[in-house]
Order: C-alpha cells, then sequence, then structure tokens
C-alpha cells in the first residue's frame, strides 16, 4: 500500500469515527492529514460532501498553497486554507475541524473575552499536561467569511505542533503530530465543552431552588 494509500485510510477511519458521534451536520467540518513533507501536500474533504457517507471522492490531495495537486472537479473544503497554516508553521501531521452545538455555544458564552481555560478536570492529560493544576487555554476568534482573513488570525494561534482554536459561532479546528493526537485533542476538547455546559447547567439549578 502506498503511503498516500495509508494516509487515506487513516483519514477515512477518523471520518468514520466522528460521523458516527453526528460531528458533520450539514456537511460540515473538515479533515486534512499531511501526506508529503517536500513539497508539502495533504488530504482534505472535498467541499459539499455527506460525511457520513463513504466515497472514492471524499478526500483530494491539495499542495502547500492549498490547491488541487491533479487536475479535478472536487473542490478542496473552504477551510482548507487554515490546514496549509498548520501543515506549513508545524510539524502537525493532521487537523481536524467539527461544528458541533457545544462548540458553537462555548464560542458564543466566552467569545468576547476570546478565549476560555479549563483547570482541574482529569481529561486535560490528553492535551500532554500532567501537573496537578494544569491548565488548557483554547483561543476563540471571529468568523471571517471571508477565508484569506480568517486563516490570517488562525495563524496568530498556530506555534506548536499540536494544539486547537475555537472559531465563534463556527466550530473548532485542532491539530496534531499525528491523526491520533490531533483526535484526542478533538475528543478532549469536546469533552470538556459538555462538561462546562452541564457544570454551568447545575450550577444555576441549585442556585434557584
Amino acid at each position: 500500500m502506498s503511503l498516500l494509500d495509508q494516509r487515506w485510510e487513516e483519514l477515512a477511519d477518523i471520518k468514520r469515527v466522528l460521523a458516527n458521534r453526528d460531528w458533520f451536520p450539514g456537511t460540515s467540518g473538515n479533515l486534512a492529514i499531511k501526506v508529503d513533507d517536500h513539497p508539502l501536500s495533504f488530504l482534505v474533504t472535498a467541499s459539499g460532501k455527506d460525511k457520513t457517507k463513504e466515497t472514492k471522492e471524499d478526500f483530494l490531495l491539495v499542495d502547500g498553497l492549498g490547491l488541487p495537486v491533479e487536475n479535478t472537479h472536487l473542490k478542496p473544503s473552504a477551510e482548507t486554507l487554515l490546514h496549509v497554516e498548520v501543515f506549513n508553521k508545524t510539524n502537525a501531521g493532521c487537523g481536524l475541524h467539527v461544528h458541533t452545538v457545544d462548540n458553537n455555544v462555548i464560542s458564543e458564552l466566552y467569545g468576547d473575552k476570546g478565549c476560555i481555560t479549563f483547570k482541574g478536570v482529569e481529561i486535560i492529560k490528553a492535551y500532554g499536561l500532567w501537573d496537578e493544576d494544569a491548565e488548557f487555554t483554547i483561543p476563540i476568534i471571529y468568523n471571517h467569511a471571508h477565508i484569506p482573513t480568517l486563516a490570517a488570525e488562525f495563524t496568530q494561534f498556530v506555534n506548536e505542533d499540536a494544539g486547537a482554536v475555537l472559531i465563534r459561532n463556527h466550530g473548532i479546528t485542532v491539530w496534531g503530530r499525528d491523526a491520533l493526537e490531533a483526535k484526542k485533542y478533538l475528543e478532549a476538547s469536546e469533552f470538556l465543552f459538555s462538561y462546562h455546559l452541564k457544570l454551568l447547567t447545575c450550577k444555576n439549578l441549585m442556585l434557584n431552588k
């Protein structure tokens, strides 16, 4: 099996898992995985595809500018430029972007603050933070409709080989050195969002008793 085929299978497996969690509503979301470093090329989800289905047109190969490597009728996902920033600036090997109700609500609640910080929750260890009082902060950026402008703001927070950024009322983008790490970042972030919203609800119920 070629390296391209291996990476395709890795990305298809992640898409399958996330689709089963209903994390791709209305064809939203996108996934990317690096194939080569020199020159940079990566597989990215094709725009407008139903990600609950599996076809030979789920992904296409693009270059370091996010442009298709071969002639194709497929269009790269709208947020391909975000993956371009990640792969060009870091040693990340995989990027994932999903729209969920929880990450959208969190981004709205804390959007004016520009970030949300989590502390004292065991799942934070998924980010490689093992200290007892470890904190993990996820930046929240404005949802610019103009993707190059969005990418320019997003790239300010792309400084490590693994990370996460929330786009207000849009979704979360995470990346990692490989597919497993990116998936861990995504799962941990979504867990924290859900936990935090449930905790706020419980606290409000107790206050109103």
